[in-house]
Protein backbone atom coordinates (compact mmCIF):
# COMPACT_ATOMS: atom_id res chain seq x y z
CA UNK A 1 0.00 0.00 0.00
CA UNK A 2 2.65 2.44 0.94
CA UNK A 3 4.60 1.66 -2.39
CA UNK A 4 1.14 1.95 -4.38
CA UNK A 5 0.26 5.51 -2.47
CA UNK A 6 4.51 6.30 -3.25
CA UNK A 7 4.23 5.54 -6.93
CA UNK A 8 0.88 7.39 -7.06
CA UNK A 9 2.70 10.60 -6.03
CA UNK A 10 5.77 10.49 -8.07
CA UNK A 11 3.26 10.00 -11.26
CA UNK A 12 1.36 13.14 -9.92
CA UNK A 13 4.45 15.19 -9.59
CA UNK A 14 6.01 14.26 -12.56
CA UNK A 15 2.69 15.02 -14.83
CA UNK A 16 2.72 18.73 -12.34
CA UNK A 17 6.46 19.02 -13.78
CA UNK A 18 5.50 18.09 -17.24
CA UNK A 19 2.69 20.20 -17.42
CA UNK A 20 4.06 23.22 -15.68
CA UNK A 21 7.17 23.07 -18.50
CA UNK A 22 4.90 22.61 -21.31
CA UNK A 23 3.32 25.92 -19.84
CA UNK A 24 6.67 27.68 -19.35
CA UNK A 25 7.50 26.91 -22.88
CA UNK A 26 4.03 28.34 -24.31
CA UNK A 27 4.64 31.23 -22.66
CA UNK A 28 8.06 31.56 -24.15
CA UNK A 29 6.96 30.57 -27.27
CA UNK A 30 4.67 33.99 -26.76
CA UNK A 31 6.87 36.03 -25.71
CA UNK A 32 9.28 35.13 -28.36
CA UNK A 33 6.09 35.96 -30.55
CA UNK A 34 6.40 39.49 -30.04
CA UNK A 35 8.76 42.34 -31.67
CA UNK A 36 11.87 43.57 -29.85
CA UNK A 37 12.16 47.05 -29.54
CA UNK A 38 15.28 48.70 -30.62
CA UNK A 39 15.44 53.17 -30.33
CA UNK A 40 18.26 54.62 -31.41
CA UNK A 41 17.84 58.81 -30.69
CA UNK A 42 20.43 60.73 -31.39
CA UNK A 43 21.11 63.77 -29.85
CA UNK A 44 20.85 67.43 -31.84
CA UNK A 45 20.72 65.69 -35.10
CA UNK A 46 19.30 68.41 -37.51
CA UNK A 47 16.53 67.40 -40.32
CA UNK A 48 19.11 68.92 -42.62
CA UNK A 49 22.08 66.74 -41.16
CA UNK A 50 21.97 63.34 -43.09
CA UNK A 51 22.43 62.54 -46.99
CA UNK A 52 19.45 61.06 -47.79
CA UNK A 53 17.47 64.31 -46.05
CA UNK A 54 19.68 65.93 -48.80
CA UNK A 55 22.92 67.30 -47.16
CA UNK A 56 25.68 67.45 -49.77
CA UNK A 57 28.11 66.82 -46.86
CA UNK A 58 28.09 64.47 -44.56
CA UNK A 59 28.10 60.92 -45.65
CA UNK A 60 25.61 58.75 -43.98
CA UNK A 61 25.67 55.63 -46.08
CA UNK A 62 24.30 53.08 -43.73
CA UNK A 63 21.06 55.59 -42.90
CA UNK A 64 21.23 56.59 -46.66
CA UNK A 65 20.58 52.61 -46.79
CA UNK A 66 18.27 52.38 -43.87
CA UNK A 67 16.22 54.78 -45.36
CA UNK A 68 15.93 52.72 -48.41
CA UNK A 69 14.15 49.68 -46.46
CA UNK A 70 12.30 51.94 -43.86
CA UNK A 71 9.10 53.64 -43.58
CA UNK A 72 10.49 57.57 -43.33
CA UNK A 73 8.45 60.36 -42.26
CA UNK A 74 9.47 63.60 -44.08
CA UNK A 75 7.46 66.19 -41.54
CA UNK A 76 8.64 64.55 -38.49
CA UNK A 77 8.97 67.01 -34.99
CA UNK A 78 10.33 66.82 -31.54
CA UNK A 79 8.12 67.35 -28.65
CA UNK A 80 10.22 70.20 -27.63
CA UNK A 81 13.14 71.91 -29.13
CA UNK A 82 15.57 70.58 -26.63
CA UNK A 83 16.97 68.14 -25.06
CA UNK A 84 15.58 67.36 -21.53
CA UNK A 85 11.71 68.40 -22.52
CA UNK A 86 11.97 66.34 -25.17
CA UNK A 87 13.55 63.11 -24.33
CA UNK A 88 10.67 63.39 -21.12
CA UNK A 89 7.49 63.33 -23.73
CA UNK A 90 9.68 60.83 -25.79
CA UNK A 91 9.48 58.51 -22.82
CA UNK A 92 6.19 59.18 -21.21
CA UNK A 93 3.91 59.98 -24.00
CA UNK A 94 2.83 63.13 -22.66
CA UNK A 95 3.50 66.73 -23.82
CA UNK A 96 5.50 69.12 -21.78
CA UNK A 97 2.67 70.66 -19.34
CA UNK A 98 1.88 67.29 -18.25
CA UNK A 99 5.46 66.79 -16.63
CA UNK A 100 6.65 70.49 -16.16
CA UNK A 101 9.95 69.63 -18.07
CA UNK A 102 10.39 72.85 -20.52
CA UNK A 103 14.00 73.41 -21.03
CA UNK A 104 17.46 72.46 -19.38
CA UNK A 105 18.09 73.58 -15.96
CA UNK A 106 16.13 77.22 -15.41
CA UNK A 107 14.13 78.67 -16.79
CA UNK A 108 15.48 82.29 -16.24
CA UNK A 109 18.02 82.45 -18.95
CA UNK A 110 19.11 85.56 -20.62
CA UNK A 111 19.38 88.36 -18.60
CA UNK A 112 16.82 89.19 -16.14
CA UNK A 113 16.75 92.93 -17.73
CA UNK A 114 15.14 91.98 -21.47
CA UNK A 115 12.87 89.40 -20.30
CA UNK A 116 9.47 90.95 -19.57
CA UNK A 117 7.59 88.37 -17.54
CA UNK A 118 8.76 85.65 -15.00
CA UNK A 119 8.73 82.48 -16.41
CA UNK A 120 7.16 79.51 -15.27
CA UNK A 121 9.78 77.65 -13.25
CA UNK A 122 11.32 74.16 -14.81
CA UNK A 123 10.59 70.62 -13.44
CA UNK A 124 14.22 69.00 -13.71
CA UNK A 125 13.58 65.43 -13.25
CA UNK A 126 10.38 63.07 -14.41
CA UNK A 127 8.85 62.17 -11.45
CA UNK A 128 8.83 58.21 -11.04
CA UNK A 129 5.38 58.11 -10.99
CA UNK A 130 5.05 58.96 -14.77
CA UNK A 131 4.74 55.73 -16.34
CA UNK A 132 7.22 55.34 -19.00
CA UNK A 133 7.50 53.12 -22.05
CA UNK A 134 10.04 51.22 -20.87
CA UNK A 135 7.47 50.19 -17.76
CA UNK A 136 4.72 49.16 -20.64
CA UNK A 137 7.39 47.04 -22.17
CA UNK A 138 8.66 45.74 -18.80
CA UNK A 139 4.35 44.75 -18.03
CA UNK A 140 4.59 42.95 -21.61
CA UNK A 141 7.49 41.09 -20.64
CA UNK A 142 10.29 42.84 -21.91
CA UNK A 143 14.08 43.32 -20.73
CA UNK A 144 15.03 46.26 -21.47
CA UNK A 145 18.37 48.40 -20.95
CA UNK A 146 19.25 52.67 -21.87
CA UNK A 147 22.62 52.75 -22.94
CA UNK A 148 23.75 56.70 -23.35
CA UNK A 149 22.67 60.13 -22.33
CA UNK A 150 19.46 59.69 -19.85
CA UNK A 151 19.33 63.72 -18.98
CA UNK A 152 15.68 63.36 -16.96
CA UNK A 153 17.04 62.18 -13.59
CA UNK A 154 19.62 60.25 -11.91
CA UNK A 155 19.50 56.72 -13.29
CA UNK A 156 17.18 55.43 -16.13
CA UNK A 157 16.48 51.91 -13.38
CA UNK A 158 13.94 53.93 -11.47
CA UNK A 159 11.82 54.60 -14.82
CA UNK A 160 11.56 50.73 -15.34
CA UNK A 161 15.11 49.57 -17.55
CA UNK A 162 16.71 46.87 -15.96
CA UNK A 163 19.94 48.12 -16.90
CA UNK A 164 21.61 51.23 -17.09
CA UNK A 165 25.27 51.97 -19.27
CA UNK A 166 26.65 55.76 -19.06
CA UNK A 167 23.13 57.01 -18.41
CA UNK A 168 22.66 59.99 -15.80
CA UNK A 169 21.51 63.47 -15.47
CA UNK A 170 24.10 64.93 -17.00
CA UNK A 171 23.15 66.81 -21.14
CA UNK A 172 26.47 65.51 -22.85
CA UNK A 173 29.74 63.36 -22.02
CA UNK A 174 32.74 64.99 -20.56
CA UNK A 175 34.81 63.57 -23.23
CA UNK A 176 34.14 61.33 -26.73
CA UNK A 177 37.58 59.79 -25.84
CA UNK A 178 38.70 57.75 -23.28
CA UNK A 179 38.46 57.98 -19.97
CA UNK A 180 35.26 59.43 -19.79
CA UNK A 181 34.61 60.34 -16.75
CA UNK A 182 31.20 59.11 -15.98
CA UNK A 183 30.53 57.01 -13.18
CA UNK A 184 27.91 54.52 -15.05
CA UNK A 185 30.18 53.88 -17.36
CA UNK A 186 33.38 52.45 -17.47
CA UNK A 187 36.63 53.32 -19.13
CA UNK A 188 37.98 51.86 -22.10
CA UNK A 189 41.43 52.02 -23.75
CA UNK A 190 42.56 55.63 -23.72
CA UNK A 191 41.43 57.06 -26.90
CA UNK A 192 38.62 55.18 -27.36
CA UNK A 193 35.56 56.63 -28.89
CA UNK A 194 32.70 56.58 -26.79
CA UNK A 195 29.83 56.10 -29.79
CA UNK A 196 32.21 53.17 -30.64
CA UNK A 197 31.71 51.82 -27.02
CA UNK A 198 28.04 52.55 -26.58
CA UNK A 199 27.35 50.55 -29.38
CA UNK A 200 29.08 47.58 -28.74
CA UNK A 201 27.36 47.86 -25.30
CA UNK A 202 24.18 47.58 -27.17
CA UNK A 203 25.05 44.89 -28.98
CA UNK A 204 26.16 43.05 -25.96
CA UNK A 205 23.15 43.04 -24.38
CA UNK A 206 21.36 42.62 -27.73
CA UNK A 207 23.57 39.43 -27.78
CA UNK A 208 22.67 38.08 -23.93
CA UNK A 209 19.08 38.78 -24.38
CA UNK A 210 18.08 37.47 -28.07
CA UNK A 211 16.52 34.25 -26.28
CA UNK A 212 14.14 36.45 -24.87
CA UNK A 213 11.96 39.89 -26.37
CA UNK A 214 14.44 42.73 -25.33
CA UNK A 215 13.71 46.89 -25.45
CA UNK A 216 17.29 48.25 -26.39
CA UNK A 217 16.88 52.03 -25.76
CA UNK A 218 20.38 53.51 -27.62
CA UNK A 219 20.01 57.32 -26.70
CA UNK A 220 23.42 58.54 -28.29
CA UNK A 221 25.49 61.63 -26.92
CA UNK A 222 26.51 62.25 -30.33
CA UNK A 223 26.15 64.47 -32.42
CA UNK A 224 26.03 66.91 -29.29
CA UNK A 225 28.58 69.45 -28.36
CA UNK A 226 31.70 69.24 -27.50
CA UNK A 227 32.58 68.85 -31.04
CA UNK A 228 35.29 66.07 -30.79
CA UNK A 229 35.60 63.18 -34.12
CA UNK A 230 38.21 61.07 -34.83
CA UNK A 231 41.50 62.89 -36.25
CA UNK A 232 41.50 61.17 -39.40
CA UNK A 233 37.63 61.65 -40.41
CA UNK A 234 38.21 65.34 -39.02
CA UNK A 235 40.62 65.77 -41.55
CA UNK A 236 38.72 64.04 -44.18
CA UNK A 237 35.70 66.78 -43.82
CA UNK A 238 37.94 69.42 -43.19
CA UNK A 239 39.14 69.30 -47.09
CA UNK A 240 35.23 69.00 -47.57
CA UNK A 241 34.09 71.22 -45.82
CA UNK A 242 36.84 73.69 -47.40
CA UNK A 243 35.61 76.59 -45.66
CA UNK A 244 32.33 76.96 -46.07
CA UNK A 245 30.65 78.47 -42.61
CA UNK A 246 27.40 76.35 -43.38
CA UNK A 247 29.29 72.95 -42.38
CA UNK A 248 31.41 72.39 -39.76
CA UNK A 249 34.38 69.43 -39.95
CA UNK A 250 34.41 68.16 -36.21
CA UNK A 251 30.41 67.67 -36.86
CA UNK A 252 31.03 66.28 -39.77
CA UNK A 253 33.10 63.59 -38.55
CA UNK A 254 30.62 62.97 -35.76
CA UNK A 255 27.70 62.42 -37.91
CA UNK A 256 29.89 60.08 -39.90
CA UNK A 257 30.88 57.91 -36.75
CA UNK A 258 26.84 58.18 -35.30
CA UNK A 259 26.03 56.72 -39.35
CA UNK A 260 29.26 54.05 -39.13
CA UNK A 261 27.97 52.52 -35.55
CA UNK A 262 24.56 52.52 -36.33
CA UNK A 263 25.34 50.43 -39.32
CA UNK A 264 27.12 48.32 -36.92
CA UNK A 265 23.84 47.83 -35.04
CA UNK A 266 21.96 46.90 -37.59
CA UNK A 267 24.43 44.14 -38.82
CA UNK A 268 24.25 42.59 -35.58
CA UNK A 269 21.01 42.18 -35.49
CA UNK A 270 20.73 40.52 -38.97
CA UNK A 271 24.35 38.30 -38.15
CA UNK A 272 21.99 37.26 -34.95
CA UNK A 273 18.52 36.66 -37.37
CA UNK A 274 16.76 39.00 -35.52
CA UNK A 275 16.36 41.52 -37.86
CA UNK A 276 12.75 40.32 -39.05
CA UNK A 277 11.21 40.05 -35.57
CA UNK A 278 12.57 43.64 -34.22
CA UNK A 279 11.60 46.82 -34.42
CA UNK A 280 14.12 49.33 -34.82
CA UNK A 281 12.74 53.36 -34.57
CA UNK A 282 15.81 56.04 -35.73
CA UNK A 283 15.03 59.78 -34.32
CA UNK A 284 16.46 62.78 -32.57
CA UNK A 285 15.30 64.63 -29.86
CA UNK A 286 15.13 67.78 -31.47
CA UNK A 287 16.48 70.03 -34.33
CA UNK A 288 20.38 70.67 -34.89
CA UNK A 289 22.65 73.50 -33.63
CA UNK A 290 21.70 76.42 -36.68
CA UNK A 291 25.36 77.98 -35.98
CA UNK A 292 27.18 74.71 -36.16
CA UNK A 293 25.47 73.17 -38.97
CA UNK A 294 22.66 74.86 -40.97
CA UNK A 295 18.96 73.49 -41.25
CA UNK A 296 18.49 75.53 -44.21
CA UNK A 297 15.71 75.51 -45.92
CA UNK A 298 14.30 75.24 -42.14
CA UNK A 299 14.55 78.00 -40.15
CA UNK A 300 16.24 78.68 -37.20
CA UNK A 301 17.84 75.34 -35.26
CA UNK A 302 17.77 74.03 -31.64
CA UNK A 303 15.69 75.64 -29.23
CA UNK A 304 13.94 77.54 -31.52
CA UNK A 305 10.18 76.19 -32.68
CA UNK A 306 10.85 77.26 -35.86
CA UNK A 307 10.94 74.49 -38.08
CA UNK A 308 14.75 74.45 -37.75
CA UNK A 309 14.54 73.42 -33.94
CA UNK A 310 11.99 71.06 -34.19
CA UNK A 311 11.47 69.59 -36.88
CA UNK A 312 13.60 65.67 -36.89
CA UNK A 313 14.54 62.47 -39.15
CA UNK A 314 12.37 59.58 -37.94
CA UNK A 315 12.83 56.35 -39.67
CA UNK A 316 10.83 53.38 -38.57
CA UNK A 317 11.56 49.48 -39.91
CA UNK A 318 10.15 46.46 -39.20
CA UNK A 319 10.70 43.31 -41.23
CA UNK A 320 8.56 42.80 -44.00
CA UNK A 321 6.00 44.08 -41.83
CA UNK A 322 6.32 48.09 -42.59
CA UNK A 323 6.86 48.35 -46.39
CA UNK A 324 9.22 50.99 -47.25
CA UNK A 325 7.25 54.68 -47.93
CA UNK A 326 8.06 58.07 -47.49
CA UNK A 327 5.22 59.82 -45.34
CA UNK A 328 4.53 63.05 -45.59
CA UNK A 329 1.94 63.51 -42.79
CA UNK A 330 2.92 65.78 -39.81
CA UNK A 331 3.97 63.16 -36.85
CA UNK A 332 5.31 63.55 -33.37
CA UNK A 333 7.93 62.13 -30.59
CA UNK A 334 5.06 61.35 -28.60
CA UNK A 335 3.90 58.78 -31.06
CA UNK A 336 6.15 56.26 -30.51
CA UNK A 337 4.88 55.31 -26.87
CA UNK A 338 1.24 54.66 -28.51
CA UNK A 339 2.58 52.96 -31.68
CA UNK A 340 4.64 50.40 -29.68
CA UNK A 341 2.08 49.83 -27.14
CA UNK A 342 -0.69 49.20 -30.33
CA UNK A 343 1.56 46.40 -31.96
CA UNK A 344 2.02 44.51 -28.69
CA UNK A 345 -2.14 45.08 -28.47
CA UNK A 346 -1.62 46.35 -24.74
CA UNK A 347 -4.68 47.99 -24.21
CA UNK A 348 -4.11 49.72 -20.80
CA UNK A 349 -5.19 53.64 -20.95
CA UNK A 350 -1.69 55.17 -20.50
CA UNK A 351 -3.50 58.58 -21.20
CA UNK A 352 -1.42 59.10 -24.32
CA UNK A 353 -0.48 62.28 -25.81
CA UNK A 354 0.17 60.97 -29.13
CA UNK A 355 -1.55 59.15 -31.77
CA UNK A 356 -0.48 55.30 -33.05
CA UNK A 357 0.93 55.28 -36.25
CA UNK A 358 0.45 51.30 -36.98
CA UNK A 359 -2.93 51.37 -38.97
CA UNK A 360 -0.70 53.94 -41.75
CA UNK A 361 2.58 51.88 -41.31
CA UNK A 362 1.34 48.34 -41.67
CA UNK A 363 -2.00 48.85 -43.99
CA UNK A 364 -1.53 52.41 -45.31
CA UNK A 365 -4.55 53.54 -43.64
CA UNK A 366 -5.17 57.61 -43.73
CA UNK A 367 -4.14 59.17 -40.77
CA UNK A 368 -6.49 61.45 -39.74
CA UNK A 369 -5.30 65.33 -39.85
CA UNK A 370 -5.09 66.43 -36.14
CA UNK A 371 -3.17 69.14 -34.47
CA UNK A 372 0.01 69.40 -32.73
CA UNK A 373 1.17 71.33 -30.22
CA UNK A 374 4.22 72.89 -28.45
CA UNK A 375 4.13 74.97 -25.03
CA UNK A 376 7.28 76.40 -23.83
CA UNK A 377 6.41 79.36 -21.00
CA UNK A 378 10.22 79.91 -20.45
CA UNK A 379 13.27 81.82 -21.97
CA UNK A 380 16.15 80.34 -24.06
CA UNK A 381 18.73 82.87 -24.49
CA UNK A 382 20.53 83.13 -28.27
CA UNK A 383 23.86 81.96 -29.22
CA UNK A 384 24.51 83.32 -32.70
CA UNK A 385 22.86 85.68 -33.40
CA UNK A 386 22.72 86.22 -37.35
CA UNK A 387 22.70 82.09 -37.60
CA UNK A 388 19.81 81.37 -34.85
CA UNK A 389 17.57 83.01 -37.23
CA UNK A 390 15.34 84.12 -33.88
CA UNK A 391 12.27 86.84 -33.38
CA UNK A 392 15.31 88.84 -32.08
CA UNK A 393 18.81 88.83 -31.17
CA UNK A 394 18.10 88.24 -27.91
CA UNK A 395 16.47 84.94 -27.21
CA UNK A 396 16.30 81.72 -29.25
CA UNK A 397 12.86 81.52 -27.57
CA UNK A 398 10.57 83.73 -25.71
CA UNK A 399 7.61 82.62 -23.92
CA UNK A 400 4.75 81.42 -25.96
CA UNK A 401 2.95 77.90 -27.56
CA UNK A 402 2.74 76.89 -31.42
CA UNK A 403 0.25 74.77 -32.93
CA UNK A 404 0.36 73.22 -36.09
CA UNK A 405 -2.21 71.99 -38.32
CA UNK A 406 -2.14 70.68 -41.67
CA UNK A 407 0.25 73.01 -43.71
CA UNK A 408 -0.69 75.73 -41.21
CA UNK A 409 1.49 77.15 -38.37
CA UNK A 410 0.44 79.26 -35.83
CA UNK A 411 3.28 80.81 -33.34
CA UNK A 412 1.53 82.64 -30.22
CA UNK A 413 4.00 84.91 -28.04
CA UNK A 414 3.21 85.52 -23.98
CA UNK A 415 4.85 88.91 -23.93
CA UNK A 416 3.00 90.66 -26.68
CA UNK A 417 0.52 88.57 -27.55
CA UNK A 418 1.77 88.47 -30.64
CA UNK A 419 0.90 86.22 -33.82
CA UNK A 420 2.76 84.60 -36.74
CA UNK A 421 1.21 82.72 -39.37
CA UNK A 422 2.79 80.58 -41.85
CA UNK A 423 1.64 78.28 -44.65
CA UNK A 424 4.65 75.37 -44.30
CA UNK A 425 3.49 73.83 -47.88
CA UNK A 426 4.25 77.45 -49.64
CA UNK A 427 6.97 78.52 -46.98
CA UNK A 428 8.89 76.21 -45.47
CA UNK A 429 11.71 78.45 -44.24
CA UNK A 430 8.86 80.75 -42.26
CA UNK A 431 9.86 83.69 -43.96
CA UNK A 432 6.43 85.41 -44.71
CA UNK A 433 3.97 86.03 -41.79
CA UNK A 434 0.19 86.01 -43.33
CA UNK A 435 -1.76 87.40 -39.87
CA UNK A 436 -2.69 89.99 -42.02
CA UNK A 437 -3.80 88.50 -45.29
CA UNK A 438 -5.58 84.97 -43.11
CA UNK A 439 -6.96 86.82 -39.84
CA UNK A 440 -9.83 84.28 -40.06
CA UNK A 441 -7.48 80.90 -40.00
CA UNK A 442 -5.06 83.07 -37.01
CA UNK A 443 -8.69 83.02 -35.07
CA UNK A 444 -9.32 78.96 -35.70
CA UNK A 445 -6.15 78.28 -34.82
CA UNK A 446 -5.78 80.48 -31.92
CA UNK A 447 -9.04 78.65 -30.53
CA UNK A 448 -7.61 74.92 -30.85
CA UNK A 449 -4.39 76.20 -29.01
CA UNK A 450 -6.29 77.90 -26.19
CA UNK A 451 -8.58 74.76 -26.17
CA UNK A 452 -5.73 72.66 -25.80
CA UNK A 453 -3.83 74.47 -23.51
CA UNK A 454 -7.56 74.82 -20.58
CA UNK A 455 -7.58 70.66 -21.16
CA UNK A 456 -3.90 70.22 -20.03
CA UNK A 457 -3.56 73.24 -17.82
CA UNK A 458 -0.63 74.28 -19.45
CA UNK A 459 0.45 77.78 -17.65
CA UNK A 460 1.02 80.93 -19.10
CA UNK A 461 3.42 83.20 -17.32
CA UNK A 462 1.42 86.59 -16.61
CA UNK A 463 3.86 88.13 -13.68
CA UNK A 464 5.62 91.09 -14.74
CA UNK A 465 9.47 90.98 -14.19
CA UNK A 466 10.41 94.33 -12.45
CA UNK A 467 13.73 94.19 -13.53
CA UNK A 468 12.66 94.89 -17.16
CA UNK A 469 13.85 97.37 -19.30
CA UNK A 470 12.37 98.63 -22.28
Amino acid sequence: MNILKKYHFTSLLLVVILVGCATKNTDSTQNRNQPNVVFILVDDLGWSDLAFMGNPVYETPNLDKFSKEAAVFTNAYAPAANCAPSRACILSGKNTPRHGIYTVGSSVRGKSKNRKLIPIPNTKVLADSVETLAEALRDNGYVSTSVGKWHVGKDPRSQGFNFNVGGNHAGHPRSYFSPYKNNNLSNGEEGEYLTDRLTQEAINFIETNRSKPFFLYLPYFTVHTPLQGKKDVVAKYTKKVNGDKRFNAKFGAMVESMDENVGRLLKSLKDLQLDENTIVIFYSDNGGLAHISSQYPLRAGKGSYYEGGIRVPFMIKWGNKIKPTKFNNPVTGLDIFPTITDILNDNKDYQLDGTSLLPLLSENKKLEERPLFWHFPIYLQGVNPKKDQARDILFRTRPGSVIRKGKWKLHHYFEDNAFELYNLEDDISESQNLIEIYPEKVRLLYKELEKWRKETNAPIPRELNPNYKR
